[in-house]
């Protein structure tokens, strides 16, 4: 790791400034309810990734869409696209430097 390496923004950072930028576009954070509750990327949303098959999203929103570490934002991401959605997968909150919000939980 390079001292320059401390200046670089995470793939998450670069994720959330994408949607961000993206007319229409919306977060989505798959973890469970209670990780939700204990800290969330503010304006996200929160669908569990064991109801995303079932969630009733419009295909023509954009998803951005993250978990703790980027494996079940990846998952979800590949259920989405069979679906029919524009999925990407920004990866874990683990990365993310930013402020959290608290509380929520509930789809």
């Amino acid at each position: 790791m390079s001292i320059f390496s401390i200046f670089q923004r995470t793939d998450m950072d670069k994720g959330l400034e994408q949607a961000r930028q993206t007319p229409g576009a919306l977060i989505l954070d798959v973890r469970t309810e209670g990780e939700y509750a204990a800290g969330h990327v503010p304006g996200s949303r929160n669908i569990p990734l064991d109801r995303i098959g079932a969630a009733a999203l419009d295909r023509a929103v954009p998803l951005f869409v993250y978990c703790r570490s980027g494996a079940r934002s990846s998952q979800a991401c590949s259920i989405l696209r069979q679906r029919g959605y524009s999925a990407t997968n920004i990866g874990g909150i683990l990365q993310y430097e930013g402020t959290l919000e608290h509380g929520g939980g509930k789809e």
